[in-house]
Formats: structure tokens, sequence, C-alpha cells
């Protein structure tokens, strides 16, 4: 039976692109000066899946360069040559080079290929160019095969059960790609091939089990050809998938002059043995570790967005029904019917506790997001010439799907402003006694039903002259005794920059205006803090998801209408002499010797109140961005959680408004636009 492989290609994909982001994580963190052996076999075994993966799905461009990428980290992890800053700069490249080949088989992207003939001749180039490490002096040699090396290896036999030419004629074409092979005439039906290569029995065995039941395989393998080099890692190659059938002893008998070993040799030996038990051991123990954490990673399944989505919205649907009988129920006598009235109460904890557990299914850490900067901060950083240490908190804080991929771009912009131009160059912060080293940090904390993420340097911090100066130069209405706060939030202006030049980075104040929008619409608000010569804090706070928050319903004639619970300071009724009447600007309310501007909803909607003087009804003080202001009610009817529908898909786009729920009594309610609202009062 032939098997349709491509049903394994976007699992491929997936694999891929987690060991490419694994890799470059690998490398960042790598000590370049002196790397740990663990280190090097962990970027080593990002190198080998790729390719092995590559290999078996025919993607012979991806394999290419993860070929020539494994024989030059195989060189490293061996000792064979030392690990320099050049090789670290050479495989970040290679990972963005497979990425681009990657895209190009998963999404049908353009591929430059001279790109990666040039990272091709690179690694080669730095493949022959050898730095050998300083080795000790040792007493004990121990012969090992060089896999790296173009030659061949091993001659495998494999022995097929009974399978169909085409079969036959795919897994040749497959295992091709991992040397010369040919094929024989078995018994009773049978093929036998013959693979003569360097790659480990796992890669084929891997290959096979696509089309047949890896039991039935008969695999034999012989040696044929061995370069012996001096070995000088503690793991050996057995221990990571290249081990030999017989044990080396048979294979390489002792040389007939290493039999007048002197006694301080064979103390020396000795030495070793005990020594390599021990690495034995603890490797073993690495083992265990590893296989307990692989065992932990196979309980988990991949399931597509698209049905968690769906799942989601009948949870949604179950929660508006669930609070349609509540309400139904509110009205019946609680002792005649208390079974009844019992198992509401419990359907209503059940249907809680299960739109939670749902929801944390969307929910994702924010290391989807901060994985991506130590790379785009190490490289702005090195064309900047300037000296950045990049620091993460809170990388295990989830936040739902759908706003951890519209908060990307808004991060990635505001983390490029502080290299650019917050972080100061080596020698302007040495003037001033500060480390020539800058520190940017991005964390992610839960505070309440929200998340609040902060972007955090300590370079030169904003200069509040420069942007009254540049916002009087653009007609922005300012004054000299504005807060700090407020001249902070001139920055978001359309249009509004300090930078002298523009750069191809970035400059403070460009776009800007997109992130605090772009954030806006999330229902997020964006704060700063900064002080001169000690650095900017740019504080986001977000819901934690956009498919349920909670609202305060409020009645305005005869209409019900949700306030989101996050913009609610308080709500008051207000006395007559409190409700001024301003000429041309409308009334204000004074609450606690401050004065807000009064938006009555009534005349904001066009509908006829129960209540036309603020005195009578009720005040709802809101505040967004720093800005406050007082929403004249009719009356507040509680507080409740709902279900976000979006109303412009289903409708079109209503000013003032944000989206629509369904009430219990299975009427809409309209959820308001608290952001818009004030705008357009002021």
């Amino acid at each position: 039976m032939t098997i349709d492989m491509s049903q394994f290609y976007q699992v491929f994909f997936d694999e891929a692109e987690e060991l490419l982001a694994e890799k470059e994580k690998l490398l960042l963190a790598v000590d370049v000066s002196s790397p740990s052996e663990e280190d090097l076999n962990a970027i080593f075994r990002t190198a080998h899946s790729i390719k092995g993966g590559a290999s078996t799905f025919g993607l012979t461009d991806m394999s290419e360069v993860t070929h020539i990428l494994e024989s030059l980290l195989d060189k490293i992890r061996k000792g064979e040559m030392a690990l320099t800053a050049e090789h670290v700069d050479a495989f970040l490249v290679a990972k963005d080079i497979l990425k681009m080949q990657l895209d190009g088989h998963k999404l049908g992207t353009a591929v430059d290929q001279d790109a990666v003939a040039d990272v091709r001749m690179h690694l080669q180039s730095l493949s022959q160019d050898v730095v050998p490490l300083a080795k000790p002096p040792v007493s004990y040699v121990e012969p090992v095969i060089d896999h790296a090396s173009q030659n061949y290896s091993y001659l495998f036999t494999i022995g097929l059960p009974k399978l169909s030419a085409d079969d036959v004629a795919a897994l040749m074409g497959e295992l091709g790609l991992l040397g010369a092979i040919s094929k024989a005439d078995g018994e009773q039906g049978k093929f036998v091939l013959t693979l003569r290569t360097n790659e480990s029995q796992d890669d084929i065995v891997a290959i096979c089990s696509f089309i047949m039941d890896p039991d039935d395989l008969k695999i034999t393998r012989e040696l044929i050809t061995v370069p012996v080099s001096t070995k000088t890692q503690a793991q050996t190659d057995d221990e990571l998938g290249y081990g030999f059938f017989e044990p080396l002893e048979s294979m390489f008998p002792p040389d007939p002059a290493a039999q007048n070993i002197s006694a301080n040799a064979e103390e020396a030996n000795a030495a070793a043995a005990a020594a390599a038990a021990a690495d034995k051991k603890a490797t073993t123990k690495k083992d265990t570790d590893k296989a307990a954490t692989v065992s932990q990673e196979s309980s988990t399944i991949r399931v597509g967005i698209e049905k968690v989505d769906q799942l989601i919205n009948l949870i949604g649907e179950l929660v508006i029904t669930q609070a349609m009988l509540e309400q139904r129920t509110n009205h019946l006598d609680p002792i005649q019917h208390e079974r009844l009235l019992s198992s509401v109460g419990q359907l209503t904890r059940n249907t809680r506790d299960l739109q939670e557990a749902v929801m944390s299914i969307r929910m994702m850490p924010m290391d989807y997001v901060f994985s991506r900067f130590p790379r785009m901060v190490r490289d702005l950083a090195t064309k900047l010439g300037k000296k950045v240490e990049f620091i993460t908190y809170g990388a295990s804080t989830e936040l739902d799907k759908g706003l951890i991929e519209r908060i990307v771009d808004p991060l990635t912009h505001l983390v490029r402003n502080s290299i650019d131009h917050g972080i100061e160059m080596p020698e302007a912060r040495a003037a001033v006694r500060k480390s020539e080293t800058g520190k940017l940090s991005l964390s992610a904390v839960h505070q309440g039903g929200n998340i609040v993420i902060e972007v955090s340097d300590d370079g030169g911090g904003l200069n509040r002259e420069k942007i009254l100066a540049k916002a009087k130069q653009n007609g922005i209405a300012v004054s000299d005794s504005m807060s700090d706060s407020d001249v902070w939030q001139l920055i978001f202006a359309p249009g509004f920059s300090t930078a002298e030049t523009v750069t191809d980075v970035s400059g403070r104040g460009v776009g800007m205006d997109v992130v605090k929008r772009n954030i806006a619409q999330m229902g997020g608000v964006v704060d700063i803090r900064s002080a001169s010569g000690f650095g900017t804090t740019i504080t986001i706070s977000l819901p934690l998801t956009l498919a349920i928050l909670d609202g305060m319903s409020i009645k305005v004639g005869e209409e019900i209408y949700i306030l989101p619970l996050g913009f609610v300071m308080e709500s008051l009724q207000p006395a007559v002499e409190d409700v001024k009447e301003i000429s041309g600007k409308g009334r204000v309310v004074k609450v606690r010797d401050e004065y807000l501007p009064l938006i009555p909803l009534y005349e904001a909607f066009d509908i006829e109140p129960k209540f036309s003087k603020p005195s009578e009804g009720i005040v709802v003080i809101v505040e967004v961005d720093g800005k406050k202001a007082a929403l004249f009610v009719d009356d507040l009817v509680g507080q409740q959680q709902v279900v976000v529908k979006n109303i412009e898909s289903n409708y079109r786009k209503v000013p003032g408004i944000s989206g629509a729920t369904i009430l219990g009594d299975g009427g809409v309610s309209l959820i308001l636009d608290v952001a818009a609202l004030l705008r357009s009062a002021r």
C-alpha cells in the first residue's frame, strides 16, 4: 500500500520551525569563548533533525544546506576546531536561509537562490579554515568515526518485506538522498537494498517507517572506511545515535607497540577510564531526563486554531443559554422550586468552569513574542555600534493567541526605538559614568483581568524641551506648564518625530501613532514614564482576551448598553450645583474639585431618555489614556460577564460601539467604545 506523504508535510513544517527557533535561541545563548559540550551537541541535533526531515520529504535544497552546516558543527563539537563569533554569525545567517526555504515550500514564497549559494560557500570556507583547539597532553588515543567526512563510512544491507514496485521505487528515491543505493532481488519476491552512506541507521529506519512497519526491516551494517581522529568530547558518538553494533575493541585490534605501555601510562589510562565511566553515568542520567521530557511532549496534540475558535463560539452560546435560564428562574419561589434552582446554580458554576478551561486553550505564553527579540536586538545593536544587554521577565505569562499575534508589531517598533534612540553610544554612556553596555528589558505580568507589558531602557530618556519645540513647530497646542505625562503623550501624534536624521532603523515618534492606535483597537492603553539621563519605560495594558469581557450594564431610555468594566472608575449622582454649562463647550460636572466633560449617552445615540437632568440620573466616571469623562445614564442595571460578538462583520461599523452581546432575555445589547466616545466629546 502506498502512503500519501503529503499528509505529513504540515507536521514537518511545524517541527522545522520549532527547531529553527530553538537553534537561534541556543546560538544567541552560547558562550563563544568557552562553549559547553551540551550546548554544542544541542545545536548540532537541531541541524541534524532538520536535515533528516528534509531528506525524508525530498526537500533537497534544505538538506543540502543543513548537510554542510551539520558537517561544520560536527567538527566544532568534536573539538577539531574552535567556535568563533564568525561561526555564530554564519550559523544565524544559515538559520535565516533555512527559514526562507521552509517558507518557500510551505507558503510558496520566493527564495533568493543567490543568498542560498552565498551561505553555502561561506559555510564550506569556514569548514576548511580549521582553527584547532589547544589539546592537553593525553596518553590514550581512541579511534572514532569522522561522520562529517564526505567519504562513506558504512555499507547497509536492508532486507525488505513484500512491497509493490511503486513502494520500492519511492523508498529508493528517499534513501538515495542519503547516499549510493542499489537493488537486488531476494527470496520469495522480496527485495534487498544496498546503501553506502555515512548517515546513521536511525535515519534509514525513519525513512522506511513511512512505508512499512520498522519491525519488518532486516538491516545489517558493515564498516568500510574509518578516518581516525583524537576523541576530545566527553559524550561518545554512540550516545548521539552513531553507535556500532560491535564493540570498538573487536573492530580495532590493539597496536602491538601499545603492549609495552608504561606503568605511568596505565595509571593515566585507568584514571581516564574512571572519568569516562563517570561521564557515562552522568550522560545516562541526562538521557533519562530527556526521555521523560520526550514522554511529556508526546502527551500533547496539534489542533487547528479554527477548531479552537469553533469550540469557543459554542461555549459563548452556552454561556448565553445559561444566562437565559438563570433569568427565567429568578422569579420562582425558592422553597417550592428548591431542586430546580439548585440545579440551575450548579449549571452556572459548571458553565463558568468550562468557559475558563476552554478559554485557556487559546492562551499562549509571551515567550512566543519575546523569543523573536534577542536576535533582532543583537543584529541591530551590532549595526549601530552599540552594546545592549537584553533581559526578559515573565515569558511564561499567558495571553490570548489573537492578541499575541497583534502585539508583535507594536512591540517590535518600541524595541527598535529603544535601541536606536533610547540607548546611547558606548562612548556617550562612558562620558556620563554609565556602563558602556545599555540595558533593555521586556516584561509581562498579570494584573487582575489584564496583562501589563513593559519595554524599558536605561538610555538618555525623552527630551522634554525638544518634544515641546517640535510640537509647536507642527502646530500642536502646547504650553510650558504641561505635566511630563502630557508631554510624553505628544510623541503619539501622527507624524511626530524629534529625530534629526531619518534612518532605516527607526525614529522615536515615527509610527508611534500607529502603535497606539493598534493597541487601542485591542482594548489596551499605553503609558510612558521617562527621566532625563535615566531611561524610558513604555507600559502597555491589555485585556487577557477579546472574546469575553466583564461589563457593567447601564440603561438609557429603554435600551441597555454594556460598559467595559476596565474603563470604569466610579459612579455617582451629582448635585445640581456640580453641573455647569460652558458656552460653546457643552456641560461639565465637578467631581472632587475636578471638572470633567459630561457625555449624555441619550444625545450620542439619539434616544428618548428617562431623565434629562444629570442630578436625576447617574453619571459613570470613565478613564482612557489618562483622560477622564462622565457618562450620563438613566440607571445602573448590574455587572456581568458578556460574550463579545463582532458587529462590524455582521452589520457595519457603528460610531461609539465596539461590539455586541446577547443578554439573558435573548435581546441584543451593544458594547460601548469608550475611547471613541471620549474622542468625540473632546
